[in-house]
């Protein structure tokens, strides 16, 4: 019999309505109002057991990292047709951008809550950090890529699925430079969590798996001294993650890249490529004729993405998508 004192209000049990797939079921739309710091706290949680409780099919995050438009997003979307459920998208832009992809790509919605990136910054570091905890809310997305709108696929799908989820490795560029441009850059006053024998250089443009991507967010031994004693011209992106993982996990890096880059032309940034430079012969060359380490195994298959690719290279690259990604 219901308690009918005044001011007392009955002990009502509300109904389970909330069954496993509540939970495990991925956001359709990525806006949402947590803090970078709830956001990292929310994605640190991980499940202790193993054994999925529910038929897990691992996805590829694809992680852009953008000021605005994808003016390749066409080519993207080739690549990508015919397996929705093996991948995911996420795109970090400026907080002042609006895509507009129709609801028919697969584009439409993934855009995260984002804060302004600058070049060399730690704030690029925290767009990048932000991609992954917002990645890591989709229990099933287990290798985690970071592309820029100029990168582009240079294998078909299937090939960079099985590349990744076989991969006992992540891809993370890690090396120790001596010259003024890597060495010179480290500061004593990093030391003792950061010493200059541990002190890495590496590509922005990274693959890590589920694992790693954990520990990327969960960092706050290494973050502080990184973010007050490397800065321009300590160009932070280039050594925060390199340098982590050498210490925390250097067992657990490929030590190289995935995604092609030209450098031979000098500068601080690399060839730019547009419509005139795209032909058969030049996608030839940057898949065919490397040598790597693929699971401690010789490789011919080094590279699965490129870049630096212009907007006026996309009608030449979609027409000779059939003959590198499928049609």
């Amino acid at each position: 019999m219901l308690n009918s004192k005044p001011g007392i209000l009955p002990c009502i049990e509300q109904p389970i309505t909330e069954n496993l797939d509540h939970w495990i079921r991925p956001a359709t739309n990525l806006m949402h109002k947590m803090s970078d710091e709830e956001l990292f706290w929310r994605a640190s949680m991980v499940s202790r057991i193993k054994k999925y409780p529910f038929e897990r099919v691992p996805k590829v995050a694809f992680m852009f990292l953008t000021r605005g438009p994808l003016p390749l997003s066409p080519l993207w979307e080739k690549f990508l047709s015919g397996h929705q459920k093996l991948f995911s998208i996420y795109i970090h832009a400026l907080p002042s951008y609006k895509a507009e992809f129709p609801p028919t790509s697969v584009f439409y919605r993934r855009q995260i809550p984002s804060k302004v990136a600058e070049w060399g910054e730690m704030s690029m570091c925290d767009a990048e950090r932000r991609l992954l905890a917002n990645a890591l809310l989709d229990f099933s997305n287990e290798r985690f890529v970071l592309l820029s709108e100029s990168c582009i696929p240079i294998m078909n799908f299937t090939t960079v699925y099985h590349y990744l989820m076989r991969s006992r490795h992540s891809f993370v560029g890690s090396f120790d430079d001596p010259s003024v441009y890597g060495r010179g850059r480290y500061n004593e006053n990093m030391a003792p969590e950061v010493n200059i024998t541990e002190w890495r250089k590496g590509s922005q443009w990274f693959e890590v798996n589920r694992k790693l991507a954990l520990t990327l967010i969960e960092d706050t031994t290494y973050y502080p001294k990184f973010k007050n004693f490397c800065r321009p011209a300590c160009y932070v992106d280039e050594h925060y993650f390199p340098t982590m993982f050498t210490i925390k996990a250097p067992y657990h890096i490929a030590n190289r890249s995935i995604t092609w880059v030209d450098w031979s032309r000098g500068g601080a940034h690399p060839a730019t490529f547009g419509k005139v430079d795209i032909t058969v012969e030049f996608i030839a060359r940057i898949v065919n004729g490397n040598e790597c380490k693929y699971n401690n195994q010789s490789s011919s298959v080094c590279f699965l993405f490129a870049r630096k690719f212009a907007p006026s290279a996309l009608v030449p690259l979609l027409d000779l998508a059939p003959k590198f990604i499928g049609s």
